[in-house]
């Protein structure tokens, strides 16, 4: 398999495949291209990092 679907990325990486489709809309997934309606993955793509952010406990801030 050389390609994978949202569907396929999303059981992959455990995510929705709304929001897979939001990422290679976004130009964050490498090499997805779109045919149509529907987006292509390369099969080697992993899963971008989540730019959320992340906080520390109090208790990590005071170790560091």
């Amino acid at each position: 398999m050389y390609a994978m679907t949202t569907k396929d990325a999303a059981d992959q990486w455990g995510i929705t495949p709304r929001q897979v489709q939001l990422l290679c809309a976004q130009g964050r997934i490498p090499g997805a291209v779109r045919f149509g309606h529907a987006w292509v993955i390369p099969a080697d793509a992993e899963k971008p990092e989540d730019r959320r952010s992340k906080r520390k406990d109090k208790k990590e801030e005071e170790q560091s």
